[in-house]
């Protein structure tokens, strides 16, 4: 079902404000991410709210520590049921390898996401950062050195998800940020795509915030993206 696929950021300043905008989406979304805000704010409660409305849960914390400090970091959040759990790709391979070890050894079904290069940067960002390579190059080099410390899943941009699919092959899990409806504003994102674009292109999941949470009716633009994502699969050629 293609609003399986759609990844809810719950940008949601407390608790009881988050869980009154998941509720009115419960039925057109698949999965609640909890972000930095949420969770800063209100703690692993926020972890919570996924099961608590039959849904999974993306904990998005981007996880870029020591070794040691990120296996302790998985261990507790696999203690919540989450779905997904984002680490930095560019943390290395030793906290790499300890973050998938943990997660398969605490939470099996857990799918640990390693960020590429966030879709806020472009080119003159990482030049800035001394990075020489296109933000497309950068991305698949990130992801080569995850997927060789064990990550089988990533996120990227769409300008990089077909380059990912490309590199890492059908077993990759590819999750979209970045996501507007077509005509919307781009926001703080500097690399963005339609729904439809992102899964013609390779990606499995599509995370949406502010195009759902600000609509008169979120709901109903839940159900538009959904539909952009149908779309978008029959032109991949995928029948769901």
């Amino acid at each position: 079902m293609p609003h399986r696929r759609i990844i809810y950021a719950l940008d949601f300043p407390t608790l009881a404000e988050a869980r009154a905008g998941a509720e009115r989406v419960r039925d057109d979304v698949g999965v609640l991410k909890i972000g930095l805000e949420l969770f800063v704010k209100e703690g692993p409660a926020a972890l919570g709210l996924g099961a608590a409305l039959g849904l999974e849960t993306f904990a998005d914390l981007k996880l870029h520590d020591i070794p040691e400090t990120v296996d302790r970091a998985v261990a507790s959040a696999a203690a919540f049921g989450a779905r997904f759990l984002t680490v930095h790709a560019s943390g290395g391979a030793a906290m790499l390898e300890r973050a998938v070890r943990r997660a398969a050894s605490d939470a099996p079904a857990m799918t640990v996401l390693a960020v590429t290069v966030l879709t806020s940067l472009d080119a003159s960002d990482l030049a800035a950062q001394g990075v020489t390579l296109s933000p497309a190059e950068h991305a698949v080099r990130l992801a080569r050195l995850a997927w060789a410390a064990g990550v089988r899943g990533f996120v990227c941009s769409a300008a990089e998800v077909a380059g990912l699919r490309a590199a890492l092959g059908p077993d990759a899990v590819l999750v979209t940020p970045g996501v507007r409806p077509l005509g919307a504003a781009a926001g703080d994102q500097k690399r963005v795509a339609t729904a439809e674009g992102a899964v013609a292109a390779g990606a499995d999941f599509v995370v949406v915030g502010r195009p759902i949470r600000d609509a008169a009716d979120p709901a109903g633009a839940a159900r538009a993206i959904a539909a952009e994502i149908a779309a978008g699969l029959v032109l991949r050629g995928s029948a769901s």
